[in-house]
């Protein structure tokens, strides 16, 4: 019998979707977030055109604002990269991570839709030409509460396994949360309800065993 990484690796992949539901459930999960991905840009440009109040936030009140973009996207696409590499070979996660997103988008949106918002104070631009597309390449700055930068960040730390690996999303993730205020992206209520809305919805998707 071969016994190559090829092999296993396909094997893998066999028996984390051995069952017709297993497969159902990835195939349904990549068609919703497939459709929400179409959906964003024009859903943040709605966001955009409305009007919203600023806040008063202690602690950007206190803290200069600085462009960190780099760092900020080095950190999400560094880590993004780790997670999609470690569910290449432990596929059975896919699922669970695609279901997760999806309740999470549709928190956001709700959230959005619900907490009308105008950026910070002294909001410098976040540019990343990558994520541009889900804002339809257009300057979104009203993308506020909750954060969806954060809500990554802690998406992926959820589903790694490996200890080393959990660590590492945890550090990237508090500095990601931290250089998002630098930036004066989000209010600290963005950044701070994030992790906890996240949470629930992998909980929630764990209870479906999605």
């Amino acid at each position: 019998m071969p016994n190559t990484a090829l092999y296993r690796l396909k094997q893998n992949w066999l028996t984390a979707y051995d069952t017709s539901l297993k497969q159902v459930k990835l195939l349904i999960g990549s068609i919703l977030i497939t459709a929400i991905i179409n959906i964003m840009p024009g859903f943040f440009r709605g966001i955009e055109d409305r009007n919203g109040i600023v806040l008063n936030d202690w602690v950007l009140t206190h803290l200069p604002a600085y462009d960190v973009s780099i760092p900020i996207f080095a950190l999400i696409w560094g880590m993004g990269i780790l997670m999609a590499v470690r569910a290449f070979y432990k596929p059975a996660i896919c699922t669970t991570y695609i279901w997760t997103m999806i309740f999470v988008c549709i928190a956001r949106f709700i959230s959005l839709t619900l907490v009308k918002l105008d950026p910070p104070a002294g909001l410098v631009p976040l540019v990343d030409p990558l994520t541009s597309y889900f804002y339809g390449h257009a300057a979104i700055t009203k993308d506020l509460f909750f954060s969806g930068h954060t809500s990554t960040m802690v998406l992926i730390f959820l589903h790694l396994e490996k200890k080393r690996d959990k660590i590492i999303a945890l550090i990237a993730a508090l500095i990601v949360m931290a250089l998002l205020l630098v930036q004066h992206i989000h209010y600290t209520m963005d950044v701070l309800a994030a992790p906890v809305i996240v949470y629930c919805c992998y909980r929630f998707a764990r209870a479906f065993d999605l």
